[in-house]
This record gives C-alpha cells, structure tokens and sequence, in this order.
C-alpha cells in the first residue's frame, strides 16, 4: 500500500506586489504551480490513497480565483479513482460560526473525503483506517476527540492518524488559534500505522516517534523557510498480515520525502567597508527572490547607498529585498539623548561626525528633504 501525504498548500497566498503576465500576483502564481506539481507526481505514483493534512487554502474565505484552481485540480485527482482524504487546518477554519467551511465545497466529489467539522471523524476503506482530526479552535474539546480517535482504532487494518497541529513546543509557529496536541496523548501514536501531521512547514520526523511526520508545505509563506525544501512524503508499507506482537503493527516499510521545484530564495551580503571594491556574484539569482543584507553601513553610506543601485546589481531576480545593518561606533548616543532629538536631528548628527564640513552641507539638504517628504506622506495617511 502507497500513501501520498502533502499539506499546507495555501491557495491563494499571494506576496511582492509583482504580477506575472496573466495579471496575477507571481507568488500566489507560484503557490498554484507547486499543487499542480504534486498533483501531476500523484498521477506518475498511483498510490492508494492522497492525504491532505490542512490550510488547503491560505485563507478561510479565498478568492474566487483560488477556489477555481483548487475545484479545477480536485476534478483532475477525483478522475484518478484514488481515494482522497483532506481536513481542515486553522488557516482554512472560521474562526465563527457565522461562515461555512470552505471545504465543504468539495462533498458532492466521488473519491475525494473531507473532514472539517471540528472533531473527529472516521473515513473507513477495506484494508485501512483514516482517523481525522482537524484544527479545532477550541482546544477543550480536544482531549475527548482524542480518546474517541483511540476508542475506533481496528487493529485489522492500517490505522493512519491525520491532524493539523503543533506536536511539542518545537513544531509551534505561533499563529492565532493554535492547536497543541497533548503531550500526555501521544501514546496513541505506538497504535497507528502512520500519524500524518500538517501546520508546521518543514518536512520532518517528530521526536522519537518513528512513524509521525509533518510533510512540509509546498511553498514558502515566508523568507524566513528559505532553508527548507518543499514537497511532500510517499509512504510505503508492507503487504504482511498484522504482528500483535510489537506494539506498532505493521510500521511504513519507506518513508521518503519527495522534493518539487520552487522559486529560489538566495541570500547576498555586502560589506560596506570597501563598499566601491566589493564585488558580489548574481549568477544564482535568475528568476530568485534576493535578499541582500548590507553590512558594516555608516549613516553617511546609508544616503549615499540606495535601494534601486542595489538591485540593479540583480538584474535577472524576480524580487530584491535591502537590509541594513549599521556599523557600531565607539560614541554611540545613548537612549535620552535620542529621546531628546528629532529623528532628523539624530541623523544629522551621526552625519557631521563621518564627513567633512563641505560633505555635509551637500548631504543636510538631502536628508531635511527625505525627512519633509516623509512628514508629507505621514500626515496624508492621518
């Protein structure tokens, strides 16, 4: 038996204010074309069963354009015959009851199963066992869902949990609404054959437990993922009768996770101590979102130094980013003293301390008007 896990897909995500030439923001584009990468390795695989393990959509209310492509490629998997299985996850939950599930949307399909309802549910084929529980947005619930999951498990067949939740403190992303799984209950784990986990974006086994995995999202909702690759797990098990003799059934024989292509994020730094003999290489940044951190900055180069000569050096990236990191001097101004200054007052200071009296009078009039044009823009949003 084959199993296909992804999760946390978010549809809809969208990021970089840049459009691609169908008028549609690249990185929500970007999260489209990793779903249709797992859905075509599905159709390569022809495993048994697809799991979803929630935020199937960014949002719980997603645009339109992102319910269409998701109709669009449930249409494409429920054609496969392969039954799929999905929950809900906290991005794709009401936080009310004011507003219906997204993810009912999905009922009327033949194959395809779905388990939003904020407790436990059963989805139950010949030879396996699905027990789901979704994000719950109240977690005092949780406990007897939990134990109405161990009460249903069939030790004659291939018993596969499915949450979306943060196992331990190492897994949490600190979101709204925020399911943490029980410590005390993750006994319950040893009873099942695969424990499929969704809400942590990092592909990974949990702790000690040799058979409980986040799979990972499918894309990057943040800069700060830049280290993780993304795809999802093909879980494999052994076609041999039960062993009631070990505590864990009839574990995956192979648990691999397989990798899908997205856009690059690639990190550049430039120090601005030789700022006009430094020499960065942009081979890498073809179609990346770029990331360039300088370093080393005196105020004086901060005025000097601007963002678009930056990525003009980046030519061929889909998107560059500039951070600034100051260089400390030894009479740093202390917090009352920056207290008592304007802002542009402080700045002029650092200035006159790092140019010479010519330098500065060029420099003064550029700041007093970065600083009138702020103000400008301050009191119109006011």
């Amino acid at each position: 038996m084959k199993i296909i896990h992804f999760s946390d897909t978010h549809l809809g995500y969208s990021d970089l204010d840049i459009l691609n030439d169908e008028n549609i923001n690249q990185r929500e584009a970007d999260f489209y074309d990793a779903f249709s990468q797992v859905v075509e390795q599905i159709k390569e695989i022809k495993p048994d069963y697809i799991i979803h393990t929630g935020d199937l959509f960014h949002r719980s209310s997603p645009s339109n354009r992102a319910i269409t492509f998701a109709l669009e490629q449930f249409k494409i998997i429920n054609s496969l015959n392969i039954p799929f299985i999905l929950i809900a996850g906290n991005h794709s939950t009401p936080r009310t009851n004011l507003s219906s599930p997204i993810l009912k949307i999905f009922e009327n399909f033949e194959n395809i199963y779905v388990s939003y309802e904020q407790k436990y549910k059963k989805i139950e084929f010949e030879d396996a066992l699905f027990h789901t529980l979704p994000h719950m947005n109240d977690e005092t619930t949780a406990l007897s869902q939990i134990e109405l999951c161990e009460e249903n498990i069939d030790t004659n067949k291939k018993n596969i949990m499915m949450m979306h939740c943060s196992v331990g403190a190492s897994y949490l992303m600190q979101e709204f609404g925020e399911w943490v799984f029980p410590s005390t209950k993750e006994c319950i784990f040893e009873k099942m054959e695969y424990v499929a986990l969704g809400h942590w974006h990092g592909f990974g086994r949990v702790g000690k437990h040799e058979n409980v995995y986040y799979s990972g999202s499918t894309e990057r909702t943040s800069l700060n993922d830049k280290r993780n690759s993304k795809g999802f797990i093909e879980v494999d098990f052994d076609n041999t009768t039960n062993s009631k003799t070990t505590s864990l059934f009839h574990m995956p024989r192979n648990i691999e996770f397989k990798e899908i292509r997205i856009r690059p994020i690639v990190q550049k730094e430039l120090n601005c101590e030789d700022y006009e003999n430094a020499l960065i290489d942009a081979s890498d940044t073809t179609n990346a979102i770029v990331e360039v951190k300088l370093t080393n900055l005196t105020p004086l180069q901060s005025i000097d130094i601007q963002n678009i000569e930056i990525k003009k050096l980046f030519p061929h990236a889909m998107s560059v980013s500039v951070k600034r990191e100051f260089k400390l001097s030894s009479n740093e101004t202390n917090l009352a003293d920056i207290e008592a200054l304007s802002l542009e007052e402080f700045f002029l200071q650092h200035i006159k301390e790092d140019a010479n009296e010519k330098e500065f009078e060029r420099l003064k009039g550029k700041v007093q008007e970065l600083f009138a044009q702020y103000e400008e823009l301050s009191n119109d949003t006011n």
